[in-house]
């Protein structure tokens, strides 16, 4: 018997094709065979994970951001020949560079403010975290995150380093298989293919139950203040995911179910806080602000300044990888519901259990 195939496709696909469930009915693969006429294998049905497209349309990816250094002058012309119109101060200043131009004398110059001049050499142009999340097709079957630093891999948990091999980058997406309570005193996560990682250099979701007060077909998004994740759902079920960076010890995020009134979403806002303090910062145009928590002025935002997602970095908001936000500002803005922010503190036990139910786990 001859197949003529519509498509070069190796057997083994095509049967491992038909032994899968498909959600909803799509064009088939099919081939003809001489005797019996043509047999279609349904396609494969979507990943359950998917990398977020980046838009093209995106004002995040086109806009520079720069530091002023401490006590920078500021000019009204890009030249030093003019007196200036104010110093920056010091602190932990952001500002958006609007323009930039090479004046007579060669000298490099950024336009900020619409009209007020810098010296390049004066400001440090921001890096902006190319870490987006994930979107998410289908609800996981099991907790997913992502490496939080570089580093080995063990073959058993609490075992030797894999050192002869390279680290695994920070920011690799891992499935969590299995999860083990080491003589180390940690939790080890079998990541699949014979690894095994520590639970400190990783970041995890896991599927959450809906909180109470949230109705079946309202958008929430739940914040992990442990593993420093958070998860977009429509309903019960996870649509994105991916890391946070959520308040230091000494200006923490509080814990609560909150909503966000339309009134306190903006695509761009100023912040500023702590002023004539050591830790003193003005940050312009921070993208993609959603207030949430209004007693203690805590909001979701995109933040362009640092990329310490997977560790407490913030004043108490809840910074998120600039993508991240604009994708969570986007997806909630058409919802039927103000956006529901669930805050709270995971218990890493959860993955232990759900593979052992019989021993109790003890913390470190």
């Amino acid at each position: 018997m001859r197949a003529k195939m519509r498509f070069i496709l190796p057997i083994t696909f095509i049967l491992a094709g038909l032994l899968y469930a498909v959600d909803v009915a799509e064009a088939a693969i099919c081939f003809e065979f001489d005797r019996t006429g043509s047999v279609c294998a349904p396609n494969l049905p979507q990943a359950t994970f998917t990398e977020p497209e980046f838009l093209t349309d995106s004002f995040i990816q086109q806009t520079p951001y720069g530091r002023l250094a401490d006590l920078t002058w500021v000019y009204p012309e890009p030249t030093t020949a003019v007196a200036p119109v104010r110093n920056a101060g010091d602190g932990y200043l952001f500002s958006t560079i609007e323009g930039m131009k090479q004046n007579e004398a060669g000298q490099l110059w950024y336009m900020i403010n619409y009209g007020e001049w810098v010296r390049a050499e004066d400001v440090t142009l921001a890096e902006i975290s190319e870490f987006g999340g994930i979107e998410i097709n289908r609800q996981p079957e099991r907790p997913f995150g992502w490496m939080i630093v570089d580093y080995w891999y063990a073959r058993t948990p609490g075992g030797e380093l894999v050192q002869n091999e390279s680290k695994l980058p920070r920011y690799t997406f891992i499935q969590v298989y299995d999860a083990v309570l080491a003589d180390d005193g940690w939790l080890w996560y079998n990541i699949g293919l014979g690894r095994w990682m520590r639970q400190t250099y990783v970041g995890l979701v896991d599927v959450e139950p809906r909180p109470e007060g949230v109705g079946p077909n309202e958008v929430w998004v739940e914040v992990d203040l442990y593993e420093q994740s958070f998860a977009a759902y429509e309903g019960d079920r996870m649509v994105y995911a991916g890391l946070v960076s959520t308040g230091l010890p000494q200006w923490p995020t509080y814990e609560g179910l909150f909503q966000i009134p339309p009134e306190f979403r903006f695509t761009e806002v100023k912040m500023s806080g702590a002023e004539g303090k050591r830790d003193y910062y003005y940050i312009e145009d921070v993208p993609y602000t959603m207030y949430f928590d209004l007693k203690n002025e805590i909001a979701l935002h995109g933040a362009f300044w640092h990329d310490r997602f997977g560790y407490k970095h913030s004043h108490g908001c809840v910074n998120m990888p600039p993508r991240a936000a604009e994708w969570v500002f986007n997806w909630s803005e058409k919802a039927s519901n103000d956006l529901w922010v669930w805050v709270h503190t995971s218990d890493p036990a959860i993955y232990f259990d759900r593979y052992d139910p019989v021993t109790t786990f003890v913390g470190p």
